[in-house]
């Protein structure tokens, strides 16, 4: 007599959508996935990057024109120092060569002079919210003042420190603020050509 041939089929006694894998792996997991992904929209949108500058390709396009700005400085020899206090206060002294203090002449011929203001521009490396435009007047000699509010974070700056007058030079550096002082020197780079 042979054994009747075994039964390989099993039989659960519940019905597929009371397995606990069934809601593990095949709800549980996906829900996860789809809250998780709706999270990270929600949340890439709330901290995303701002647009440092809006402008950059025409920025990009006129960046051999602002060179003669800086060759200016450079060829009057200009120099700056500016004096960050804690509270704000700003003093930027315009420094002009000894030669054309003692001839009162800047060192292209034109009258030495101190302009009424000088405009500065304080840009954030990464933050477009933390940039500052502030003009400093002119108080007495050499000596220019303004009030301006800095994150107290320490990062990365470009200062800038123009004159938009008969003479339209500017002063360029970039230091990690806040600090007391930020020297300004002409660019080096027209001194090799």
């Amino acid at each position: 007599m042979s054994d009747p041939a075994p039964n390989f089929k099993h039989q659960d006694t519940q019905p597929w959508y009371k397995n606990y894998m069934v809601v593990i792996f095949v709800i549980g997991m996906p829900a996860v996935v789809v809250i998780a992904c709706i999270w990270f929209v929600y949340y890439s949108y709330q901290i995303r990057d701002s647009v440092v500058r809006d402008d950059w390709y025409m920025d990009g396009k006129t960046l051999y024109q602002d060179v003669s700005r800086d060759k200016l400085t450079y060829d009057l020899d200009l120099h700056g120092q500016m004096q960050l206090a804690d509270n704000g206060d700003i003093v930027f002294y315009l420094n002009y060569p000894e030669q054309s203090l003692q001839s009162d002449e800047l060192l292209n011929g034109t009258p030495l002079v101190y302009p009424e203001t000088l405009e500065l521009s304080i840009s954030h490396a990464t933050d477009i919210k933390k940039d500052r435009d502030v003009v400093l007047q002119h108080q007495e000699a050499n000596k220019y003042s303004a009030q301006v509010d800095l994150d107290p974070l320490k990062a990365k700056y470009y200062l800038q420190v123009s004159n938009d007058g008969q003479n339209d030079w500017r002063m360029q550096d970039v230091a990690i603020l806040p600090r007391a002082e930020v020297s300004f020197e002409p660019l080096s780079v027209f001194s090799e050509s």
